[in-house]
């Protein structure tokens, strides 16, 4: 998705995704909130990716985010934050997962079936993600994978945008961490 213009307004393919959320809050119009699910929906997934290895968990995180969306819409009062928004809830229900199962970090394991669906690059990608930490590894996700900037992942996270700038850092130095012993592996191994 790319801004559009002052106002933080989102565009998709020519769809001005403010509009949609009026429509689909205003005229409670399903098409429309069809419609905004489907364009988010890859954003949606690299978070809750992000945060879970297991597709069962991302599915339910997936749709409990939706549902949420679908009951809560009427209260956003802003709509061009409505991708900021939905993030927010698909960052929380995956934490609840977490909360849920007892997990504190991710398995080891890439599930099979996703990486029937990953290029090399993107398997090479999420297993250099896991040897980092998920206070750092979301903030990667969110500004590298998602285009947020510092201020709006502060928001999202409910931190500092100082503290959001520092861990940005840090994570950078942690992937290029794992990127040299990975290398240094595969010369050495």
């Amino acid at each position: 998705m790319k801004r559009a213009g002052k106002g933080g307004l989102y565009r998709d393919g020519g769809v001005n995704l403010e509009r949609l959320v009026i429509k689909a809050q205003r005229e409670n119009d399903a098409e429309s909130f069809i419609q905004l699910m489907e364009l988010n929906r890859q954003s949606m997934l690299k978070v809750a990716r992000a945060y879970l290895s297991s597709e069962q968990d991302i599915a339910d995180a997936m749709q409990d985010t939706i549902l949420t969306c679908y009951e809560k819409l009427h209260t956003l009062q802003q709509p061009q934050y409505f991708k900021t928004w939905l993030i927010r809830i698909v960052i929380n229900k995956c934490k609840d997962i977490l909360r849920q199962n007892r997990m504190e970090t991710l398995p080891e394991e890439l599930q099979e079936q996703a990486v029937e669906d990953m290029s090399y690059a993107d398997i090479e990608f999420r297993e250099l993600l896991r040897g980092i930490d998920e206070k750092y590894r979301i903030i990667l996700v969110l500004y590298y994978v998602e285009g947020f900037h510092t201020k709006e992942i502060a928001g999202l996270l409910g931190m500092n945008e100082h503290t959001v700038k520092s861990r940005l850092v840090r994570a950078r130095k942690k992937f290029a961490m794992q990127l040299e012993t990975k290398e240094a592996g595969a010369i050495y191994g």
